[in-house]
């Protein structure tokens, strides 16, 4: 295969494409960042209830 095809067969497939809107972006890139603030939240308070259990074994 010559580069001239694999040109035009890399445009043909490029044409194939579906771009994301700018509105579904947004909405993605805050869905992403609810769900990492949640599990950071989450993941803070088995960390801080871990910590309070250690200690109190540990005395």
């Amino acid at each position: 295969m010559n580069i001239g095809t694999h040109i035009r067969n890399a445009r043909a497939e490029l044409s194939k494409v579906i771009f994301p809107t700018k509105g579904q972006v947004k909405q993605a890139y805050i869905a992403v960042i609810i769900v990492v603030t949640v599990i950071a939240a989450f993941l803070a308070l088995v960390d801080l209830i871990m910590s309070s259990v250690m200690s109190a074994i540990l005395g």
